[in-house]
């Protein structure tokens, strides 16, 4: 009688999809980090950069009168150039630059990556939100893809913002998410072709009409 072999049953892995916080939750996260930690978390909120491509910036790479940040790509990714928002213009132009590279306070991108996880650890013991424990560098990458797909619904926005030379890298970002529902509007009212001309090319949408004036409003 032949023997029967006993095989280990074969599980097909099931990608899921990557965590994406809510805004908040990462400024809190921001807000419960050293000086230096916050600069480089939102350098990574604002370009969606990977960890060590910020980590090895340096400040010939900041043009503080043209309000750009050149990142050098590392891997599979493009170069590119980021506007700077005020936020990071402020804390870039306030942070000491004692050395040619930014973050050199930190051996290497490993020790940089434990400081960060104490402090984002802590904040979500403080504030009771243990969903912060799960905002890794890579998630802020993440967020900014999926916030840039949301705001825009161009992939090659998308793809170019974040440096991928191939477009199935950038699909990813295609997926629903969960985003917070801002309801409030700014409204205006005018009266004169101009001014309906000049709210029209502002994004404004007409509402209603009433005593004589047109009502428009876009989401703040």
């Amino acid at each position: 009688m032949q023997k029967l072999k006993w095989e280990r049953p074969r599980y097909k892995a099931i990608r899921q999809l990557p965590f994406i916080p809510q805004e908040r939750e990462i400024d809190d996260v921001i807000a419960g980090c050293n000086k230096e930690i916050a600069l480089f978390l939102q350098i990574e909120k604002d370009t969606g950069a990977r960890a060590g491509e910020i980590y090895r910036l340096q400040w010939a790479d900041i043009d503080f009168e043209g309000r750009t940040l050149s990142l050098i790509a590392e891997k599979g990714s493009n170069p590119r150039i980021f506007r700077l928002s005020n936020k990071l213009l402020g804390m870039l132009s306030i942070y000491p630059k004692q050395n040619q590279r930014i973050f050199n306070h930190y051996k290497n991108i490993g020790n940089l990556r434990r400081t960060y996880e104490k402090h984002r650890n802590r904040t979500a013991d403080r504030l009771g939100n243990l969903r912060l424990r799960k905002i890794t560098f890579h998630t802020l990458r993440h967020w900014k893809g999926s916030m840039e797909y949301h705001k825009t619904k161009d992939i090659l926005h998308v793809m170019h913002a974040l440096g991928h030379k191939n477009i199935k890298n950038t699909l990813l970002y295609t997926q629903l998410i969960q985003v917070e529902k801002d309801d409030q509007y700014i409204c205006k009212a005018v009266n004169t072709p101009k001014e309906i001309a000049d709210l029209i090319e502002q994004g404004f949408q007409f509402v209603c009409e009433s005593d004589g004036l047109k009502f428009f409003r876009k989401p703040k």
